[in-house]
């Protein structure tokens, strides 16, 4: 019995360490992603997401950088996990690109989650694949 007691303050500092850590993942999008995008699997486009929670909305930049995207409309569905991202931005001939990117949040429980879908730039479609950094 003397043992079972002692083991139990250990086990209750282990716990409230974990939880900290646990904490920290917040909103299942949080986070910079990247992976690549294309419409054939020897197409590919490197692509990096930005994305922030704010408590209320979905905010963050595809693409950061000089010719970055800001997200202007970000949903996601927590009963399929899916994911919907649109912005519009301007290519290398400064023409205006929609951007339209359709996913799916797989591996949820893991740190290195990663989303998988369709990814559309401008009039070109293609599958994408993104894994949080």
């Amino acid at each position: 019995m003397r043992v079972a007691i002692r083991r139990v303050p250990g086990l209750l500092v282990a716990l409230l360490i974990a939880a900290p850590a646990l904490a920290q993942f917040g909103h299942p999008l949080k986070g910079t992603w990247a992976g690549d995008w294309g419409p054939t699997k020897d197409s590919r486009t490197h692509v990096v997401l930005e994305m922030n929670w704010d408590g209320k909305s979905i905010t963050g930049n595809i693409n950061p950088g000089p010719r970055a995207v800001a997200i202007q409309k970000a949903a996601l569905d927590p009963a399929t996990w899916g994911v919907h991202i649109e912005g519009d931005g301007k290519d290398a001939a400064g023409r205006t690109v929609h951007y339209t990117i359709d996913g799916k949040v797989e591996n949820i429980g893991a740190y290195q989650r990663f989303i998988t879908g369709t990814w559309i730039e401008g009039d070109k479609k293609g599958d994408f694949k993104v894994v949080r950094n």
